[in-house]
């Protein structure tokens, strides 16, 4: 059998390291932690459920954002972030965020 030298061994580790890195970068949250977050903290204004039915006039339900033409965890993040008309100064946490992007994008209908 023949041994790897040790340039290689280390270029592997770095390889698989940095594939780690960059697969957790693009994890989302938890879908579950972020629909219990949408429930106490979103429902008041928005339909957060899939079934659920539009509740005050303008205000997108949680599909709706989900299915926007463009729409990613990215775009997602960027959106919530920003003010918006007709919307409460409402912040939510940094350690929810991730959580509340994962629920919306997993109510995303799958193109046909």
């Amino acid at each position: 059998m023949r041994w790897v030298s040790g340039a290689w061994v280390v270029g592997i580790i770095l390889l698989t390291a940095s594939l780690t890195v960059t697969a957790k970068a693009v994890e989302l949250g938890d879908k579950e932690r972020g629909h219990a977050y949408a429930q106490k903290f979103c429902r008041e204004c928005h339909a957060v459920d899939k079934d659920d039915h539009l509740l005050l006039g303008d205000v997108p339900t949680f599909q709706d954002v989900a299915d926007s033409d463009g729409m990613s965890p990215r775009a997602l993040a960027a959106w919530l972030t920003t003010s918006h008309p007709n919307m409460p100064d409402f912040i939510i946490p940094a350690n929810d965020m991730d959580d509340v992007i994962a629920y919306i994008m997993s109510l995303k209908t799958p193109k046909q």
